[in-house]
């Protein structure tokens, strides 16, 4: 049965504004490298004020909108369901997302501030987040759409929304309305903080079904507790269909009919904000459209190692119509 979107993306909705500055600003400010930290409004607007210069970007963001557009980069078709705010950064927010190719919904507005995360990439290409949720924090099952996610092959649910009750009972609707309908139910861990803090949620989705698993080699460390990337992937692909874990310059272990691992492409790094989102937005484009899990890793690879040569976390440029040429550069 053709359905006519892809993806449906639940996650937060942040608009990001990347900042390059030197490793002194982080310490000076005690903000933690490396890592997604939430902060209020008054520690937000004390680092923007604090920060020397002007963003080096800004975009409708957010891990699940930076992954759908990566999905819309590649040729497919996704629909977001998130939460803005009545304001000129929501505004902003919906215009631009659009403007990427993604869908959404325009009722899931709301009386708030719409959500921001800072950005701060150091010279070594690290990003460090911190993140005001705003009214993203609020997002609940009201704002899914069970037509549309009925109207999709995949969900993909983003796991900083088990960090409040109303997120976490939005991914779970969003599990239950999934399955109901036969979508495949798509999870990302998101950040190794959020794993061990919401630990038994992550649990919970996990055991109630997920199809396809998306995170990076520290999130299926601390997920699992063991030491070793392979022994973790091993014992998380043990939980679902098929998982998946990114390995920074080293590619992606593949677990799917036994363990594979597909190379990186070698790119000179300078901002690795989003590469797991564009990883996985390549993983779910392949899948969608036939491919095969290893094809889907290294259209993965090769969109993660685009936006990593450039500030933000997305990709500008279209792939439609280089995909042959991009599985071509995997066989030589």
């Amino acid at each position: 049965m053709t359905r006519t979107y892809d993806v449906y993306g639940v996650g937060h909705a942040l608009v990001d504004i990347q900042y390059q500055v030197p490793p002194e600003f982080l310490a000076e400010h005690q903000i933690e490298k490396g890592v997604m930290t939430l902060v209020d409004e008054e520690r937000q607007r004390h680092l923007t004020t604090a920060v020397d210069g002007e963003p080096v970007a800004s975009a409708s963001g957010g891990s699940v909108a930076n992954t759908l557009i990566g999905v819309a980069r590649y040729g497919g078709r996704t629909y977001y369901a998130c939460l803005t705010g009545r304001d000129a950064w929501g505004d902003f927010y919906q215009r631009d997302l659009e403007a990427a190719g993604v869908t959404t919904h325009p009722a899931n507005r709301g009386v708030g501030k719409t959500g921001q995360c800072l950005v701060f990439v150091t010279p070594d290409a690290e990003r460090t987040l911190n993140t005001f949720l705003g009214i993203s924090s609020a997002i609940g099952p009201a704002q899914l759409h069970e037509e549309v996610i009925a109207d999709s092959q995949y969900v993909y649910i983003e796991g900083y929304l088990l960090g409040s009750d109303d997120g976490f009972a939005a991914a779970r609707r969003a599990q239950q309305m999934a399955q109901l309908h036969g979508t495949a139910v798509a999870l990302t861990l998101s950040d190794p903080f959020a794993v061990r803090a919401f630990r038994a949620r992550f649990d919970a989705l996990l055991q109630d079904g997920v199809d396809l698993l998306f995170c990076n080699e520290e999130e299926a460390l601390a997920s699992t507790g063991t030491d070793n990337r392979e022994a973790a992937g091993a014992a998380l692909a043990s939980q679902v269909g098929t998982a998946y874990v990114t390995c920074g310059a080293d590619g992606a272990l593949v677990y799917a009919d036994g363990t594979h691992q597909v190379p990186g492409v070698p790119v000179q790094a300078i901002d690795t904000n989003g590469a797991g989102d564009l990883f996985a937005g390549g993983v779910l484009y392949g899948l969608s459209y036939g491919y095969s899990p290893l094809d889907a890793a290294r259209l993965g690879c090769y969109a993660a190692a685009q936006v990593v040569t450039r500030f933000g976390p997305r990709l500008e440029q279209s792939l439609a119509n280089h995909i042959d040429l991009i599985l071509s550069h995997f066989s030589t």
